[in-house]
């Protein structure tokens, strides 16, 4: 039984089964049947018989919901400043509107599966739902606080601030990762690298649950122009040793390169739909749009029969907010539609790792236009909007302060001032790690994993804006 793993299934009671690692042959493409695993990363040896009826990819996502990582989400910028008089969408809410989309979207792709193929009735396949629906609450869990700018105050801290001291210290792959970070990257690491609770493994996440979240499954080397990537040089071996178990695609170019798990796909199409449509709704509410412009805007999703409808149900519902809502739903609804259709359309080459871009651009014409001028709206009137330039602006302030204090602490930490930073972090950050490269892991592991007023906070004390109450 050396080759063999085991899948364990609680959909009808507990049903265990063995596969045959030596018969799974390596094919030109992908196969459900491997692509879809119950194993755990980090409790390859560990073995536990419980009777309960969650299947282990909804084991995932109840880990997911009450770990202190996700709760902390709460005060995590997504676009608006948080808080105000008027309630907008910060990174938890996002992340849990995110799921339920992606858990529809799932649902739906595997019944389309299941009548294609008749032969995987009895495989997982039924479970995509599941797996998607907590890759979407992790998606996010690795962004910094503040927004993107957060994310863009780390890299630039390295390429063009006080960190480019750093770079003859560091070999070339490490450097790559600090100047190109990336929250999709630091998602991953949290779920892998980091420890919690009572056994090794971090989360302990299903192997095909981790593969969903990795959006860009290359190391930052490979990364471009695009500054995207999907893993740190130190999760390396983390990711190739996933990627080799479901049998992603290794490219040619590069051993540290691989095609999407098909699933990415349906977790990137959660997230495009409902960040777009959220942040118009936000913009109404916080009166960045007027009703008419939103309304138009989300109307133009539709063929004229549609329209006719939703004017018709308006009739009915006279309050603004709830028209929007209601108009809001709608054009989730057919987005997931869409996206559905293009993904079953286009399996064999999702499978293949053929197929590029987001489903979101493949969707037909009319829908595609809207989703077009969403966007470019959105640039133009929402992005740029004062307010979320000025929370852009003091993150990003904010996040280089503590960045410099504490790069500038475990690089020296025989410094007196040094030692007072050091003692302030938690023990279950790598803080004092005998590699540099590491203790600046750990220091990013420290602040990306902050909350906005968190992160206000320790830089009003650390600048002496602030002392603790006596």
């Amino acid at each position: 039984m050396e080759n063999s793993y085991f899948c364990v299934n609680y959909r009808n009671n507990i049903e265990v089964r063995v596969m045959q690692k030596d018969k799974i042959e390596s094919p030109s493409a992908m196969s459900w049947q491997q692509l879809i695993s119950a194993k755990r990363f980090g409790m390859e040896e560990y073995h536990e018989d419980r009777e309960e009826n969650r299947s282990e990819f909804l084991r995932d996502y109840d880990r997911l919901i009450f770990s202190a990582p996700f709760r902390r989400l709460q005060n995590k910028t997504q676009v608006f400043p948080l808080p105000g008089s008027i309630f907008v969408h910060n990174r938890l809410t996002h992340s849990l509107e995110v799921s339920c989309v992606g858990r529809s979207l799932g649902n739906d792709v595997a019944k389309e599966l299941i009548a294609l193929h008749p032969e995987l009735k009895d495989s997982f396949i039924s479970e995509i739902g599941s797996i998607v629906s907590a890759a979407c609450l992790a998606h996010d869990m690795g962004n910094p606080p503040f927004g993107h700018s957060g994310e863009q105050a780390i890299s630039t801290f390295f390429s063009e601030g006080k960190g480019q001291s750093l770079k003859e210290k560091l070999t070339k792959e490490e450097w790559n990762d600090l100047v190109h970070f990336e929250g999709n990257a630091n998602a991953f690491r949290l779920l892998t690298h980091q420890f919690e609770g009572r056994r090794k493994g971090g989360f302990a996440m299903t192997y095909s649950t981790l593969a969903s979240i990795v959006k860009y499954p290359y190391a930052s080397s490979l990364a471009g122009n695009k500054s995207k990537f999907g893993f740190f040089i130190s999760e390396k071996e983390s990711f190739k040793q996933i990627a080799d178990e479901l049998g992603l695609i290794q490219q040619p170019d590069s051993d540290l390169r691989y095609s999407r798990h098909p699933l990415v796909y349906l977790v990137e199409a959660a997230d495009d739909i409902c960040y777009q449509m959220m942040d118009i709704e936000d913009a109404h509410k916080l009166k960045i749009l007027t009703t008419e412009e939103t309304k138009n805007i989300l109307m133009n999703f539709f063929d004229e029969k549609r329209k006719a409808r939703i004017l018709e149900t308006f009739n009915r519902v006279s309050d603004v907010n709830e028209q929007i809502a209601y108009l809001r739903s709608s054009v989730i609804g057919l987005l997931i539609k869409e996206c559905r259709r293009v993904f079953v359309e286009h399996e064999q080459e999702i499978l293949a790792g053929t197929f590029s871009g987001p489903l979101i651009k493949k969707i037909d014409a009319i829908p595609m236009n809207a989703y077009k001028d969403c966007s470019n709206l959105a640039a133009e009137r929402i992005y740029c909007s004062r307010d979320v330039l000025d929370i852009e602006l003091a993150g990003f302030q904010i996040i280089s302060t503590l960045l410099e204090l504490m790069i500038e602490a475990v690089s020296t930490p025989e410094r007196a001032y040094s030692k007072l930073l050091i003692d302030r972090v938690s023990d279950q950050y790598q803080i004092k790690a005998p590699a540099l490269f590491d203790r600046i892991q750990a220091v990013l592991d420290y602040i990306s994993g902050m909350t906005d007023v968190f992160a206000l906070d320790l830089y009003r004390k650390i600048n002496g804006n602030s002392l603790p109450a006596v």
